[in-house]
């Protein structure tokens, strides 16, 4: 049997898109690349195609990035190989429709405006589907037993394609589990981002079981989230994201980025919470995030300053970090950290500081309470948050050429789709994706 593999992008719906080949042709790929087509941009996570410039014209590149390889081995003999690349033109400029490039452009501004890098990771929650034992309870013992053997298998894989998970949870959602990584640089760990959907997916149907990424499967449960989790270093590899006598023990440079990410908060929403269904998840009381704030230790903030266990100060700087609460895996790893990287930027080039963390529940302010603090909620639907990113002229200009409108009329268009339904079947038909 032929040795095949593909060369992927994950396009603007979180969906890896791409074309396969013999394993062993690899190098030629790479030396030319593979033939790509501009209006696959438009087609939405239902395969509809929604409203695109491009029509049937034009042509455009897909370059396998050697160094994101994955090769997996599955359960029962099967494989999943796959390569990751970059998108340009035919005179080999970057595609203005290339979510990896975007973030590639927006950590370049990054250091450019700061002299530091970021580092990152990303919490995955999924649910575990179709499994034969009685449902297990939350955190328990009992319940990470009965996914050990998935778990297992996936880690070696894993770490077979060069990837070592930090930790795997038995969340509190029926059948949800959450898997780590530990932090690497900003575009490693959006490329091992992509790899570990595809491979926790992949590992779950070789094993005759389902694994769902999905926002919300149903109203009355907890959904699943993507938690970004960033910091900041120099060149020499020491850390800049705390200062002990900050505020908030945040340095002058994270506290400029934490307040341009939660003044944008609408706009990056459209990115980093992208589907007809991720805002019925971003309410209070579910563990999400609702409105645009700092918060201490608060799993209900925007962005959260996460506790550090260590005493003394140099390894407790390096264990501070932050953690971008309001994403999920509708958007594209390369998407939603780049709106969070465009947005934090921008904080840091107008000089802002962020208002001190919150250490309460602000669903119990009134609306008079929270404008006059600052605080507002997050979009409610999805056309709201579009609308948002439209109206956002700085956080705009950040992206390329035309990929607002595009990005708008394709969310439009996947919108459409589920427009009418009620609310469960609308979940019914993300699960059903993602």
């Amino acid at each position: 049997m032929a040795d095949l593999m593909m060369a992927c992008t994950s396009d603007v719906s979180g969906i890896v898109r791409g074309k396969g080949f013999a394993a062993d042709d690899l190098d030629r790929r790479i030396a030319r690349g593979v033939g790509w087509t501009p209006t696959n941009v438009q087609i939405t996570c239902f395969d509809t195609i929604a409203d695109s410039p491009y029509g049937a014209l034009g042509d455009i590149v897909l370059w396998p990035d050697p160094d994101t390889r994955a090769d997996l081995s599955l359960p029962g003999g099967g494989r999943l190989s796959m390569v990751l690349g970059d998108i340009r033109d035919l005179n080999g400029d970057p595609w203005e429709c290339f979510t990896r490039g975007i973030l590639k452009a927006a950590l370049d501004r990054f250091h450019a405006a700061t002299g530091l890098e970021l580092r990152a990771t990303f919490e995955h929650e999924f649910m575990l589907q179709g499994g034969p034992g009685e449902p297990t309870r939350a955190f328990s013992l009992q319940g990470f037993a009965a996914g050990q053997g998935y778990l297992s298998a996936l880690a070696d894989a894993l770490a077979g394609a060069g990837i070592a998970p930090d930790s795997f949870l038995r969340e509190y959602g029926p059948d949800q589990f959450e898997v780590t990584l530990p932090p690497q640089p900003a575009l490693q760990a959006a490329d091992q981002a992509v790899v570990l959907r595809e491979a926790a997916r992949a590992f779950a149907r070789s094993m005759g079981l389902r694994a769902t990424f999905s926002p919300l499967l149903a109203p009355d449960i907890v959904g699943n989230g993507v938690h970004i989790h960033f910091s900041l270093w120099d060149a020499a590899g020491h850390p800049m994201t705390e200062d002990p006598a900050g505020q908030d023990g945040l340095s002058a440079t994270a506290s400029a980025f934490a307040a341009g990410v939660l003044r944008h908060l609408n706009a990056v929403s459209a990115l980093t919470a992208p589907s007809a269904i991720s805002p019925l998840r971003l309410v209070p009381h579910r563990w999400s995030a609702a409105y645009n704030n700092l918060g201490r230790q608060d799993r209900e903030a925007a962005i959260r300053i996460c506790p550090v266990t260590a005493t003394d100060p140099a390894t407790r700087a390096r264990q501070f970090n932050m953690e971008f609460r309001a994403a999920d895996a509708c958007a594209s790893p390369y998407l939603a950290l780049a709106a969070v990287v465009i947005a934090g930027t921008l904080g840091v080039e107008d000089g802002l500081t962020c208002s001190p963390a919150t250490q309460e529940d602000l669903s119990l302010l009134s609306p008079d309470q929270l404008a006059a603090r600052g605080y507002r909620r997050l979009p409610a639907t999805l056309e709201d948050s579009i609308a948002a990113l439209m109206a956002d002229t700085a956080f705009r200009a950040r992206l390329p050429g035309a990929f607002t409108d595009i990005y708008a009329a394709h969310k439009t268009g996947e919108a459409a789709h589920v427009a009418g339904l009620e609310d469960v079947a609308r979940m019914a038909a993300y699960a059903a994706v993602y």
